[in-house]
């Protein structure tokens, strides 16, 4: 039987696009592309995303520790979170403080978050709506494209699979997903 990937809300170009709309080079910029990052190649829920502390970010074991799992980071992923990493060690940060955070170390809200990706969006000539979950489902939608297995795909995610099987079936060590992502194509511009 043939899997087909349903089409994400926005396309890897679109998403390079959205990243490319905010600066690399100040502090809010660099903040901003590491939250597009965790929501598009990690794949992070906006709230898990804002919820990550310092210390649950581990650009080195390309991870991060979110509630109750550990994702992983591909090579995109690790070069925007360790940008934002450094630009916050520079400014003073809080390192006991949310990792993605005002440039005073306070936690960021999900209304900032509602209102930037349109903004970014437009500044990208971007078509349609763009929010957060959507950057989510574009993440599980190239994955699967990608062939990366589906138990992978859901742990990433953090999804719990309903079926009465699964139970039965065993899940992904944390080396498994972090392997996986770190092997992940970086998308090309298209």
């Amino acid at each position: 039987m043939a899997v087909t990937v349903q089409s994400p809300p926005i396309s890897p170009a679109e998403a390079l696009r959205l990243l490319d709309a905010s600066s690399g080079s100040t502090s809010t910029g660099l903040r901003n592309r590491a939250l597009i990052a965790l929501l598009w190649r990690v794949g992070l829920r906006p709230g898990e995303a804002l919820a990550l502390a310092t210390a649950d970010v581990d650009t080195e074991a390309r991870a991060v520790r979110v509630t109750d799992r550990t994702a992983g980071l591909d090579d995109m992923a690790v070069r925007e979170v360790r940008a934002w990493a450094d630009r916050r060690a520079e400014a003073g940060l809080p390192a006991g403080g949310p990792f993605i955070s005002t440039l005073r170390g306070k936690p960021l809200s999900q209304a900032y978050v509602r209102e930037l990706l349109p903004r970014l969006a437009d500044r990208a000539g971007l078509p349609g709506r763009v929010h957060a979950m959507g950057l989510r489902y574009a993440c599980a939608a190239e994955m699967a494209g990608e062939g990366m297995p589906t138990e992978i795909i859901e742990f990433q995610l953090g999804i719990r699979p309903q079926s009465a099987v699964a139970r039965y079936l065993p899940t992904p060590a944390d080396d498994d997903v972090i392997g996986a992502m770190a092997a992940r194509p970086v998308p090309a511009a298209g």
